[in-house]
C-alpha cells in the first residue's frame, strides 16, 4: 500500500511508457490513441465503445491516451453506473463521453474553445442516448464555481500542462463535490498536482510525462 491508502503507483510499461506519450508538443497529435489512427483517440468500453473521436490540431490539446483511459475507468467501473460526471477541460470529451459509455446518468463537458466545443455537440448529437451529455462552453474555473452544491460524483480534472490550473480549478469545484465524490487528476510527472486535505488516494499510475491519479473524498 503506497501513502495516503494508494495501492502504489502503476507504471504503464512496454510500447506505452516508452512510445506513447500523453502530452504532445504544440501543434503536434498525440500517439496516445495510435490504436484509432493518427489524429484520433476512441472511446473503449461500454454502449459506444470503438466510437472515434478526433483530435484537432489545437494548442495544448492533450487527450488521455485509449490505455490510461481503459485502465482509469477499471478502476472507476464499480462506481460509473447512474453517477454525475464532469469534464472540466474536455477537450476531445473522451473521459466524459467514456464515463456516459459504461453507464454514468450523465455528464457535462466544459470547453473554452469554440471549434472544440462544438465537435463535442456535434459528437454527443451523433450518438444514440447522447442526450446525457451536456456541453458547456466557457471558461472551466469560472463553470465550476457555478455548479450547484454536491451536484457531481466524480470529476475529471485534467487541464493544459502549461497554464497550472489545478489549484483554482480545484478551489473552485470544491463545493460541487458530493460528499462520496471521486476526483481524477492529470498532471506533469515531474510535478503532480495534489487536491489537498479531505482526499484519499486510491490509485495511481506514472508516465513518462505525465502523472495520472484517482482520489476518493476521506470519509
Amino acid at each position: 500500500m503506497g501513502e495516503n491508502g494508494a495501492h502504489g503507483i502503476t507504471r504503464l510499461s512496454g510500447a506505452l511508457s516508452g512510445r506513447t506519450r500523453l502530452n504532445r508538443a504544440r501543434n503536434r497529435p498525440s500517439n496516445a490513441g495510435r490504436d484509432a489512427g493518427p489524429g484520433r483517440v476512441r472511446i473503449v468500453g461500454g454502449r459506444w465503445r470503438g466510437t472515434r473521436l478526433d483530435v484537432p490540431d489545437v494548442a495544448g490539446l492533450r487527450p488521455t491516451s485509449d490505455r490510461v483511459r481503459e485502465t482509469l475507468f477499471n478502476w472507476l467501473q464499480p462506481v460509473l453506473p447512474g453517477a454525475r460526471v464532469l469534464d472540466l477541460f474536455a477537450g476531445t470529451g473522451a473521459l466524459g463521453l467514456e464515463a456516459v459509455s459504461r453507464g454514468a446518468a450523465g455528464a457535462l463537458l466544459v470547453e473554452r474553445d469554440a471549434a472544440l466545443a462544438a465537435a463535442l455537440s456535434a459528437t454527443a448529437a451523433r450518438l444514440a442516448g447522447g442526450g446525457a451529455v451536456e456541453v458547456r462552453r466557457g471558461d472551466a474555473v469560472t463553470t465550476a464555481a457555478a455548479l450547484p452544491p454536491g451536484s457531481i460524483d466524480i470529476a475529471f480534472v485534467d487541464p493544459p500542462f502549461a497554464h497550472d490550473l489545478w489549484t483554482p480549478a480545484l478551489t473552485a469545484l470544491e463545493p460541487a463535490l458530493a460528499a462520496d465524490a471521486w476526483l481524477y487528476l492529470e498532471s506533469p510527472s515531474a510535478q503532480p498536482a495534489r487536491p489537498g486535505a479531505g482526499w484519499r488516494l486510491h490509485r495511481e499510475l506514472g508516465t513518462r510525462e505525465a502523472h495520472c491519479a484517482l482520489y476518493r473524498r476521506a470519509g
